[in-house]
C-alpha cells in the first residue's frame, strides 16, 4: 500500500480551505437546485449555509453559464442588494457580491458585502477596479474571452496552464497599478470558462501551483465537465464528482472552494482533517 503522494514523492499535506456558498439570486443558473427566485428565498438559502458550515456567501444575481446573456444592472440590482442588506445584518461570515458591473460592487460594499467576486478579473467595467480598493479581498477568475456569451466557441490554447497563470498574475499587477494591494487577491483558474474538459482538467491538477501568485478559489461545484466523465443526467448528479475533486483540493493547497452544497463539502473536509491529524 502507498501514501497519496505528490509527483516528486513527497505526502501531500492538508490544508483546510474555507468554504463559499454559492446563493443565485437568479431565475437561470445552469444548476436548478440553486436558483433563488426570490430576496426571501436567497436569505433563507444563506441562513442555511451559515447553519451548515459556510465561511462565504457568494451572491449573485446574474447567471455565467456558458452562452447567457447580461442582465441590466437594475434588474441585477434589485435582484442582489436587498439580500445582501438583509445578510448583512444577521450572520458574522464574509459576503461576497459575484458581479462584472461596478455600481453593484461598489453598492454591495457599501450594504455589507466585503469580497468582490469578477468572473472578468476587473477587465469588464473599467471603473471595477477602483470599486475594488475598497474590498476587503478580491477574486480575479481566468475566463476565454469577454463574456459567458462567446466564452466556450472553440476554446483554444498552447498551454492551458501556463497561459492561464501568466492571465492571473498579469490582472494581479494591473490591480496594484491601480491603487490595490497584492495580499487581498484571490486568483480562481475559471473551471468551464472558456475550457475544454482536458483543460478543466489540467488546471484542477495544478491548482494549488497558483497559490505561487495568490490564494487560490476552485469552483466546480456540479459543473457540466463531470457530466462528460460520467455520462450522466445532468447537474442533480454530480454531488460525488463535485466532493472527489473538493477532497482533492483539500491535499493540493486550495484556500477557497466555492460549493453549492455546502454541509456535503464540511463532512468532506473535516474528515480529511481527522484522518491529516491523526498520530
Amino acid at each position: 500500500m502507498t501514501d497519496a503522494r505528490s509527483a516528486d514523492g513527497i505526502a501531500k499535506r492538508f490544508v483546510k480551505p474555507a468554504i463559499m456558498g454559492v446563493v443565485n439570486c437568479t431565475p437561470d443558473s445552469f444548476h436548478a437546485g440553486s436558483r433563488a427566485t426570490t430576496s426571501e428565498f436567497a436569505v433563507e438559502r444563506a441562513l442555511k449555509m451559515v447553519e451548515e458550515g459556510a465561511d462565504i456567501l457568494d451572491i449573485g444575481g446574474e447567471s455565467t453559464r456558458p452562452g447567457s446573456d447580461a442582465v441590466p444592472l437594475e434588474v441585477e440590482r434589485v435582484r442582489v442588494i436587498p439580500v445582501i442588506k438583509a445578510l448583512a445584518r444577521q450572520v458574522k461570515v464574509q459576503i461576497s457580491i459575484d458581479t462584472t458591473k461596478a455600481a453593484i460592487a461598489a453598492e454591495a460594499l457599501d450594504v455589507g458585502a466585503t469580497i468582490i467576486n469578477d468572473v472578468t478579473a476587473l477587465r469588464g467595467d473599467k471603473a471595477m477596479a477602483q470599486a475594488a480598493l475598497k474590498a476587503e479581498r478580491v477574486i480575479l477568475m481566468h475566463m476565454l474571452g469577454d463574456s459567458p456569451k462567446t466564452m466556450q466557441a472553440n476554446p483554444t490554447y498552447k498551454d492551458c496552464f501556463d497561459e492561464v497563470s501568466r492571465f492571473l498574475q498579469g490582472r494581479l499587477q494591473s490591480f496594484v497599478a491601480a491603487g490595490g494591494r497584492a495580499d487581498r487577491v484571490v486568483v480562481d483558474p475559471g473551471i468551464g470558462f472558456g475550457k475544454t474538459l482536458d483543460h478543466n482538467l489540467t488546471l484542477i491538477r495544478r491548482a494549488g501551483e497558483l497559490s505561487a501568485i495568490a490564494p487560490v478559489l476552485l469552483g466546480v461545484s456540479r459543473k457540466s465537465m463531470f457530466g462528460k466523465i460520467l455520462n450522466d443526467n445532468g447537474s442533480e448528479d454530480r454531488l460525488a464528482a463535485s466532493l472527489s475533486v473538493a477532497a482533492y483540493a483539500c491535499l493540493n493547497n486550495v484556500s477557497i472552494l466555492r460549493v453549492h452544497d455546502v454541509l456535503e463539502t464540511r463532512r468532506v473536509v473535516e474528515t480529511l482533517r481527522a484522518v491529516s491529524e491523526a498520530g
